[in-house]
């Protein structure tokens, strides 16, 4: 049998949530693992450059490398230091499988939720465009959070063009800021903030997106609520169903007990073409067909 490929993915977020898992798919043995960094910028860049070149491909967790707004991506200046000692081994932040297997998800959940008229709050839409657009498609009634939530001001978004306009004034900005005043790292993970704009997780009967950022501002009771995310551990769905959470929804495969994030998943997607290089999108669409990848629904009250 082949050699084990090792995937490393390097996380902002809590060092708690590291997990190991060995794997088998289409014929190839692969390592996956998670290493947080519990938000040091400084620690993660110092693990890509002492694994660049002796592991087959990197997974970057709790960033972007780009985000997204219609045709316009837009990179933050501290992540762009962070990843710049990476030379060789392929860098994989998920954004191909946001825009591939997270559209496919909301498309295969149709009979499962129904979405037309489905009253929903997404977190934060430039970091999974693929799916904004897909909830925006299917009928569903969407809220865009990304100035309520990303930079605290009470201005939900009810369209794609209003998205996309706002992001086109903001972004150029927010992405020069420090990264970590607009997204939840390290043991901000496992705070939560309970002011105003409960008032939208109140009103939605969906929520989609981000796992930290849904439960950074969730309330304390979510009774009925579907959520639609990524990263899962076990402690996740225990919490979620003690919030009263009506279903849970992972758009990554279950793997040894947890839901691992798109860019683990992206990254040994990558390790298993051999290209060592991001695919386009109709190849990871035909690796997620090859690999029966499909939303993964958790029934919890």
């Amino acid at each position: 049998m082949s050699e084990s490929k090792r995937i490393v993915s390097v996380s902002l977020g809590s060092s708690q949530r590291d997990a190991t898992a060995e794997v088998e798919f289409l014929g190839e043995r692969f390592t996956l693992e998670r290493i947080g960094t519990d938000g040091d910028m400084e620690k993660a860049g110092a693990l890509l450059r002492d694994l660049d070149g002796k592991v087959a491909a990197f997974g970057l967790g709790g960033t972007d490398l780009r985000i997204v707004a219609g045709d316009k991506s837009y990179a933050f200046r501290d992540i762009i230091n962070m990843t710049s000692g990476v030379h060789i081994t392929p860098l994989l932040d998920g954004g191909g499988l946001k825009h591939t297997l997270e559209r496919q998800a909301v498309e295969l959940l149709e009979p499962v939720i129904g979405w037309r008229g489905r009253k929903t709050v997404m977190v934060s839409a430039v970091d999974r465009f693929g799916m904004a657009q897909a909830l925006a498609k299917a009928g569903a009634d969407v809220m865009y959070g990304d100035l309520v939530y990303g930079i605290g001001v009470d201005l939900p978004l009810r369209s794609q063009k209003a998205l996309e306009t706002v992001a086109s004034i903001v972004l150029p900005i927010v992405t020069m800021l420090p990264f970590k005043w607009f997204y939840p790292t390290g043991a901000q993970q496992d705070s939560a903030v309970r002011d105003w704009r409960q008032k939208y997780y109140q009103w939605a009967e969906v929520l989609a997106g981000d796992t930290h950022y849904i439960k950074r501002y969730a309330p304390e009771r979510m009774d009925g609520k579907t959520l639609l995310t990524q990263t899962i551990t076990e402690s996740d769905v225990a919490a979620f169903k003690a919030a009263g959470v009506k279903r849970l929804i992972a758009t990554t495969p279950k793997i040894n007990g947890r839901n691992y994030g798109n860019n683990v998943m992206e990254a040994m997607i990558v390790a298993l073409s051999g290209k060592n290089k991001a695919l386009e999108p109709h190849e990871y669409l035909e690796y997620i067909k090859r690999l029966n990848f499909k939303p993964e629904v958790y029934e919890l009250n």
